[in-house]
């Protein structure tokens, strides 16, 4: 179980990571690199942007899930 839980925990984290550099910046930092042209092509909806913060959001808490749920099951 705890296995299953470490590769659970590895790929919500570079989901994690992927989702958060799509955002879009304020600056012309890694997010405009990444997020930039994504954004830029759907003209600045702000549907797409808001469905990308209620994924980012579950991908957080599901992180959390599966920190707390490790951290139990090596206890």
């Amino acid at each position: 179980m705890t296995i299953t839980l470490s590769i659970a925990l590895v790929v919500v984290s570079i989901l994690m990571i992927i989702l958060v550099l799509l955002h879009k910046g304020k600056g012309s930092g890694l997010s405009d690199l990444f997020g930039g042209g994504v954004s830029s092509s759907y003209g600045g909806s702000s549907v797409v942007e808001k469905n990308l913060d209620r994924i980012t959001i579950v991908a957080g808490g599901l992180w959390f899930a599966l920190i707390v749920a490790l951290g139990l099951f090596l206890k």
